[in-house]
């Protein structure tokens, strides 16, 4: 079997990603994957696609940590060799902008790595 074939059991990695990240259905990408902030769904309300054995655990935390670290830390250290703002000032700034980036990134981290569970066949999602 080559790399191009693919498995009949296979599903497509990165559009089950970008479903989950747009906090959608990983199957049919129509349904909303959460009833709540970071709760998933038991079934997909559109396609009917069982849910349920979604596991994202820790990983989305610690993803969002990654990226707000990197992204916050550098952005930090520019704005303050070249301003020099009041701390207080940058510390408000920074903090809102920390608090705003993890609230946006975390359920769509869920959502992803659920996406990604989905597509790999793992933790009990089963081909049809």
């Amino acid at each position: 079997m080559s790399d191009k074939t693919v498995k009949s059991h296979e599903r497509p990695v990165g559009d089950a990603m970008w479903r989950g990240f747009r906090r959608k259905c990983p199957n049919c990408g129509s349904g909303p994957m959460m009833k709540s902030y970071l709760k998933v769904r038991e079934t997909c309300t559109v396609c009917r696609e069982d849910l349920s054995h979604a596991r994202a655990d820790d990983g989305p935390a610690y993803l969002t940590i990654l990226i707000v670290g990197h992204v916050m830390a550098p952005l930090l250290h520019i704005v303050f060799t070249t301003w020099r703002p009041e701390p207080l000032v940058l510390f408000t700034i920074f903090a809102i902008g920390c608090v705003t980036l993890s609230l946006y990134l975390l359920p769509r981290l869920k959502g992803a790595i659920v996406g990604f569970q989905w597509a790999r066949l793992m933790h009990g999602f089963s081909a049809h």
